[in-house]
């Protein structure tokens, strides 16, 4: 396992991991270094078959400031060519991370602004405190949320979308729910518990069914049914009905048993 300076990647018993940005100390703000070993991180996970699904979390008071600023300022100075190799390698961070085989579960505390939006927006789920504070604050500094942009539309909705990158406002944790870029929120003090849960309830279900329903997601885009949609859909559940796990499901439920996966989960 790699050593990280700004990260801890951390592996439960269970079969699930934790990705913390750990950079208390500067909020968990994102800079080159974060970014490089974001990558590395993010290319370990996806190799690892045995993990369940993947935890993104925050040290310390706050999900994520966004950006460094001193990474900015540097950024500033450097020529184009500079310019875009840096701006490539946040974006391979952002589509790595929404491109995991398996699912994905952001938690918010504190401030999660700029590109911090994006990394919650770009996992499958996410829970935050109810007092949490999002912001997509980049025009008010002169910049735009361009790498970020399309899985922030996505998780938003396009008016929605809108308003938070064009307004820069703030919204609460209760906002991020009612707009459903965040599942569920909870008070502060709250928070882990509700963490507890969802992760009890991602444990109980078919570790190769996650990964499985989560390709079905990608899959479907939108959901519109289409002469490319209805042959992925009908090969994907004929390939799955007959692989051992999903053989074991339906024989525990016919039996009023647990499966084999929630037996051996310590």
């Amino acid at each position: 396992m790699t050593d990280f300076h700004t990260l801890d990647l951390t592996r439960d018993p269970r079969g699930f991991a934790t990705l913390w940005l750990d950079r208390p100390d500067r909020h968990n703000a994102l800079d080159a270094r974060m970014i490089a070993e974001l990558g590395t991180a993010l290319a370990e996970i996806a190799a690892d078959a045995e993990l369940r699904f993947l935890l993104v979390r925050g040290r310390g008071r706050h999900f994520c400031a966004g950006a460094d600023l001193a990474w900015m300022q540097a950024s500033a100075t450097l020529d184009a060519a500079a310019n875009q190799a840096d701006t490539e390698r946040l974006a391979e961070v952002m589509y790595r991370l929404q491109a995991l085989p398996m699912p994905t579960l952001a938690v918010v505390q504190g401030a999660a602004f700029g590109g911090a939006v994006g990394l919650v927006s770009c996992c499958d789920l996410a829970l935050a405190a109810s007092d949490a504070t999002f912001c997509l604050s980049e025009v008010r500094i002169g910049l735009v949320p361009a790498v970020i942009g399309p899985f922030v539309i996505r998780a938003l909705g396009e008016r929605a979308a809108r308003r938070y990158m064009l307004g820069a406002e703030r919204f609460s944790g209760a906002r991020a729910a009612e707009l459903g870029l965040v599942a569920e929120t909870a008070p502060a003090a709250d928070l882990e518990p509700l963490v507890d849960a969802w992760i009890a309830r991602l444990l109980d279900n078919g570790p190769q069914a996650l990964r499985a329903c989560k390709r079905l997601l990608d899959g479907a885009g939108a959901g519109a049914p289409s002469a490319t949609v209805r042959p992925f859909t009908e090969g994907l559940i004929a390939a799955v009905r007959v692989t051992s796990e999903a053989q074991e499901g339906l024989a525990a439920f016919l039996e009023k048993r647990r499966p084999a996966w929630q037996e051996t989960t310590p």
